[in-house]
């Protein structure tokens, strides 16, 4: 049995403790937060909730932890500082910044002894996994990822740290055009602009507020400046009837020629329709964390990625009934 924590109790968390669920190889020791215990309802009985404070208290207890902090402010920092006492995996998304990311938790991991599997999740992660077998299989061609129709968490975590926001959701959008132009083989050259448009519904503490709010949102760099962004200010009221859901999704295409004379096309895609954003990335987290822990087992430390992990390690199966029923 691996004995799992949960750090940080939101829309990730809630998906992680719905992943444990329904693996019977895992057991949830407890769930950590910043906010008051008292104010959080598990789903699982028997679970207690703790402050952070409290996590080192129970460092032979869990084998995983599972932090499900934002990557805007929380996962750089957070990451590193309990790699220092538990394995751990993370869903950093911040993608210009996961290899500064993995450089911080890989020397803290080595220290302590501890294995640490960041930036997993669809994308970075399932995604990333894609692009590189797709690259290697077609050398000779060009990759091209496509996010949405869907609610990004990060994204919508970022605008919720900006001074004056009560509550935000971002949509990212692809645009069909290119989109069309990848699956015809036409190889097109896009900048970043060019192939997504994110548009964000924001609830504001003070209307007066709205221009600072939104000229922010639009420069903030990583996640707003290099794309179209439209914002749109709306009521908490229209938010929760409007905006509650999760859903997200998106393309992962590779084209590409073989041949001696390079005659003949090829595309590869992958791609992913997601009704809950966060319930799917918990899975994700969650299968992760096994692996994490048997790594861990074989005396291993330091930071790995996706690209580190075996598949076998992934999966509550034996090699044999890999080898006989999915191979």
């Amino acid at each position: 049995m691996i004995n799992i924590g949960i750090c940080g109790y939101g829309n990730l968390g809630k998906g992680v403790e719905a992943a444990i669920s329904q693996n019977e190889d895992m057991k949830l020791i407890a769930v950590f937060t910043r906010r008051s215990p008292d104010s959080i309802k598990l789903q699982t009985p028997n679970v207690g909730v703790y402050s952070m404070k409290d996590m080192a208290k129970f460092k032979d207890q869990i084998d995983v932890m599972i932090l499900c902090g934002g990557s805007a402010t929380d996962l750089p920092t957070q990451t590193p500082e309990i790699a220092r006492m538990f394995n751990v995996v993370d869903s950093f998304d911040t993608h210009a910044k996961v290899y500064e990311h993995f450089l911080n938790v890989d020397k803290v991991a080595l220290e302590s002894k501890k294995i640490a599997i960041i930036s997993t999740g669809w994308d970075p992660g399932m995604f990333s996994l894609n692009r590189l077998m797709m690259e290697a299989v077609l050398p000779n061609g060009n990759d091209y990822t496509f996010w949405g129709k869907g609610v990004s968490q990060g994204h919508s975590d970022a605008i919720r740290r900006i001074k004056g926001v009560v509550d935000a959701r971002q949509y990212t959008i692809p645009v069909d055009e290119a989109l069309q132009k990848v699956r015809n083989c036409e190889n097109p050259i896009l900048t970043t602009r060019q192939k997504h448009i994110r548009d964000c519904y924001v609830v504001v503490s003070n209307p007066d507020d709205e221009p600072r709010i939104e000229k922010e949102i639009k420069e903030m760099p990583n996640y707003f400046n290099d794309y179209d962004t439209y914002v749109h200010f709306v009521s908490l009221e229209e938010l929760k009837k409007n905006h509650s859901g999760m859903p997200h999704g998106g393309f992962v295409i590779r084209t590409g020629k073989t041949g001696f004379n390079l005659e003949n096309n090829h595309v590869i895609e992958y791609s992913l329709k997601l009704d809950s954003n966060p319930e799917f990335t918990g899975n994700v987290l969650v299968a992760y964390a096994r692996a994490c822990y048997r790594l861990n087992k074989r005396k291993e430390c330091g930071c790995r990625t996706v690209f580190d992990i075996a598949p076998r390690d992934l999966i509550n199966q034996s090699y044999e009934d890999l080898l006989k029923h999915t191979l």
